[in-house]
């Protein structure tokens, strides 16, 4: 008789019949912060059975299933619970998964990106900015996390040649020479100014306040991020000055 001898698992309808792999959430947090680009990291704790203890790591943690409607909601959660603050911008960066990065068992995390301006809500006491120089990040990292950060890291300076994505970098109000600064120390060049000016204000994402700023120099016209604006898309790269 075909299947004697075999003990079969009955599985109740409904139920899955396999193993399910450790799920969680990370997110790379960037903002200019003392005119570079920085990353803010959290300290894992030291608790008994705590992978990588007191070691530096992307905020994150495990999926709430009834609390968090998708991906998306858990990494917004988390960004808050960990770290004290909030994004206007969250991008999902990509997956990574093996039976080696967590040593608690086969895991896959689903990593975001997220954009703050400086002034974006006050620290967790396990929360620490950590300074980019070079487009390099060199602290050792708990898990997978270094790589994680790489391609974040890659993904916005690619993003930022075409994007308006440096205005979510910004405070409320800001000025065009502001923004310009910002998108440069993202890229790591100058860019041609007129060519600038011309172009974000083309892009329809930012308005002028009725305010100006005044200082030793000509006031400048501030401006702020239109309301629930979405990312604007650049027909042309930011190309370097000749």
């Amino acid at each position: 008789m075909a299947g004697e001898g075999r003990t079969e698992r009955l599985v109740k309808p409904g139920q899955l019949d396999f193993p399910r792999p450790l799920t969680t959430v990370d997110v790379v947090i960037f903002a200019i912060l003392d005119d570079q680009l920085e990353v803010l990291l959290v300290q894992r704790p030291a608790g008994a059975g705590e992978p990588f203890p007191l070691a530096w790591a992307l905020p994150g943690g495990f999926v709430d299933i009834a609390r968090d409607r998708d991906l998306a909601a858990c990494a917004a959660r988390k960004l808050k619970e960990k770290t004290g603050v909030t994004s206007p911008y969250l991008e999902q960066l990509g997956s990574w998964g093996s039976a080696t990065r967590d040593p608690r068992g086969w895991s896959a995390t689903h990593a975001y990106f997220a954009l703050i301006p400086e002034e974006a809500g006050v620290l967790t006491p396990d929360a620490r900015w950590f300074p980019i120089r070079e487009s390099r990040f060199k602290e050792k990292l708990a898990f997978d996390h270094a790589d994680i950060l790489a391609t974040a890291i890659q993904r916005l300076r690619n993003k930022v040649e075409y994007t308006s994505l440096p205005a979510y970098l910004m405070p409320e109000e800001f000025t065009l020479p502001d923004l310009q600064r910002v998108y440069e120390i993202v890229l790591g060049r100058p860019l041609e100014k007129s060519a600038f000016r011309t172009r974000i204000l083309s892009g329809d994402m930012i308005e002028p306040v009725a305010r100006m700023r005044r200082g030793p120099n000509r006031p400048a016209q501030l401006y702020r991020l239109k309301q629930g604006s979405e990312p604007v898309y650049f027909v042309r790269t930011f190309n370097p000055p000749e």
